[in-house]
C-alpha cells in the first residue's frame, strides 16, 4: 500500500484519533481510507445520473475571513448557469452563511460542491440533492396519495476543517 502524507490541524487529528478509538478502527489510516471512499462515491449514485437535479448547498464561515466570501461570489459568477439562487446571511455574532440553490446535472453539482469544499477556511459545507424531474403534477399527487414525501432527496452533510 502506498503511504501518503497529509497535513491537518492538530484539533482535527485529535478528533480523527478519538473517532478511530470510539468506533473500533485499527487506526487513523483506516478512518481516512473509509472517508476517502465515501467522499469519492458520494456523487456516484446511479439513481441521480442523467437526471435534472436541484441541490441546496450551505456554507458556514467566519465573517472575518473575507477570502471565503470573495471565493463564494466568484464561484457564483463562474457557474451562473448552475446557480439558480444565492443567499447570504449573518449567523450569530461572527459567522456568515452562504446558501446556494443549484439546478443542473450530477457532474455539474459535484464539481461545484468540490470547489466549495476545497475553499480554505470554510467551517462547514452541507448539501442535499433532489431529482426534480419527478415533480410533475402526477408524481406529487401520487406521492401524496401513497403518503410519500415527494420532496425528500438524497442528502449529505459534512463538516470541513
Amino acid at each position: 500500500m502506498t503511504v501518503v502524507s497529509v497535513s491537518m490541524p492538530e484539533e482535527l487529528l485529535e478528533r480523527l484519533d478519538g473517532f478511530a478509538d470510539e468506533h473500533g478502527y485499527t487506526g487513523r489510516s483506516e478512518v481516512v481510507r473509509e472517508a476517502s471512499r465515501n467522499l469519492l462515491g458520494e456523487f456516484e449514485d446511479a439513481k441521480l445520473e442523467d437526471r435534472d437535479l436541484m441541490a441546496v448547498v450551505t456554507v458556514l464561515f467566519d465573517y472575518e475571513t473575507t477570502s471565503v466570501e470573495e471565493r463564494m461570489m466568484r464561484l457564483r459568477h463562474e457557474h451562473e448557469g448552475l446557480v439558480a439562487s444565492n443567499f447570504h446571511s449573518h449567523v450569530g455574532s461572527r459567522y456568515c452563511m452562504e446558501l446556494f440553490v443549484l439546478e443542473g446535472k450530477l457532474d455539474e453539482i459535484s464539481a461545484f460542491v468540490g470547489k466549495i469544499r476545497a475553499t480554505k477556511d470554510t467551517l462547514t459545507v452541507d448539501y442535499s440533492v433532489t431529482p426534480v424531474d419527478e415533480f410533475g403534477a402526477d408524481a406529487v399527487v401520487d406521492a401524496a396519495a401513497e403518503g410519500d414525501d415527494a420532496t425528500s432527496g438524497h442528502g449529505h452533510g459534512h463538516s470541513h476543517e
